[in-house]
């Protein structure tokens, strides 16, 4: 079978990060076919590529517990909305990006229907909650991954999956100048510099936030002439670090950057970071790191006990070992932070093993995710 003259997509993402996979996919399918045509939801980048959003996407913009359970209602009046939309004129193939527990239970359906799926960004079923692959594998005629671990977990289990490797990896240069992120910061050129990210959310910053900050004194103190720096997501994040500065260690000299995370790392020797998706790019600046996390105790309780993966950190996951500390809970303390950041900072040979194995992963997801991302897609709809 040959592709249509016009080809009609279905495409949905429900929040920022979607948004921007989704626009680059879109640009990438409009590249290799003349007269495309995409219905469904997304965001602004999505909608400047033609896409007529049937909702505003941050109606789909849920987090919590309680949150998505009071908007239940509405949330499935939107998929319902879409999915007779989908079925009264269907599309060629329909493209959930991320989103699980919304796009699983469209796919499923629209499936059912006959209408090709196609899941874009793997959810953490490698890690936890194992169980849902069946339901993976009834709602998604191609998983689209964005990591080598996940590609061969998929196969395992019978999914049909393409690794079209990450975006990120495509847009970062693989020798970063951080000598150019210094400048742009107004940094010292010389001297060690120390990236301190305690998190975007005020729950984060209020858990990690002060051991944080204890752990920075002891720097300062073995390395005067240390700077340290902190991007602050937002003006309320600037204000609740510097009420713990002033609370915790009024003397400590820090320098605040208004959002710049990315840059901030790229000036660094070492990271100091909440887990989560920054510390992929962390690892594509090929910086060391340090990662810590802190919840609720019985938030805790329940996950560590769900969870099946070895690590939590991306790095870590990527390389197949602990090239990252990762540190949780309790064992999250000033001193075992301290002993960590000294360790990388104080042996040259540590550092030199990291940014070795961090450009050999860069390398192996550098695949032009949205053109090998688009070219499934069509792959499929050729079927």
């Amino acid at each position: 079978m040959t592709l249509p003259d016009s080809l009609h997509v279905g495409i949905l993402a429900g929040e920022a990060s979607g948004d921007t996979l989704g626009a680059g996919l879109m640009q990438a399918l409009q590249a290799k076919h003349a007269n495309i045509t995409f219905t469904g939801i997304g965001g602004p980048k999505m909608e400047a590529l033609g896409l007529t959003s049937m909702v505003p996407m941050e109606r789909l913009s849920v987090m919590g517990l309680v949150e998505p359970l009071k908007r239940l209602p509405e949330l499935l009046r939107i998929r319902r909305n879409l999915y007779n939309t989908l079925v009264a004129n269907p599309p060629y193939v329909f493209i959930g990006i991320d989103s699980p527990d919304f796009n699983l239970d469209l796919e499923l359906k629209l499936r059912a229907a006959g209408i090709p799926t196609v899941h874009y960004v793997s959810p953490s079923v490698w890690a936890w909650r194992q169980g849902r692959i069946k339901k993976i594998r009834k709602a998604v005629d191609l998983m689209l991954a964005l990591f080598p671990f996940e590609e061969a977990f998929y196969r395992e289990n019978d999914v049909p999956v393409c690794c079209v490797g990450h975006p990120l990896a495509d847009e970062f240069d693989m020798e970063p100048d951080t000598d150019a992120a210094r400048a742009a910061l107004g940094l010292p050129e010389q001297g060690q510099v120390l990236a301190l990210l305690p998190g975007s959310r005020g729950g984060e910053v209020r858990r990690l936030g002060p051991v944080f900050l204890e752990t920075a004194k002891r720097c300062k103190e073995a390395w005067p002439d240390l700077t340290i720096v902190i991007p602050c997501a937002g003006p309320d994040r600037c204000r609740q670090i510097e009420t713990l500065q002033k609370e915790q260690c009024p003397g400590l000299e820090l320098t605040l950057v208004d959002g710049q995370s990315r840059t901030v790392m790229g000036a660094a020797d070492c990271i100091l970071m909440a887990s989560g998706t920054a510390s992929l790019e962390g690892m594509l600046l090929k910086k060391p790191m340090v990662v810590a996390y802190k919840m609720a105790p019985l938030s805790y309780a329940i996950i560590s006990r769900m969870v099946k993966a070895p690590y939590i950190s991306l790095p870590n996951l990527l390389a197949g070992r602990a090239l990252v500390p990762e540190l949780l809970q309790e064992a999250a303390t000033a001193d075992s932070l301290f002993a960590h950041i000294r360790q990388v900072m104080e042996n040259e040979s540590d550092r030199k093993e990291i940014t070795q194995t961090w450009n050999s992963i860069h390398a192996s997801l550098r695949r032009d995710a949205n053109q090998t991302a688009a070219d499934a897609v069509l792959e499929l709809c050729a079927k």
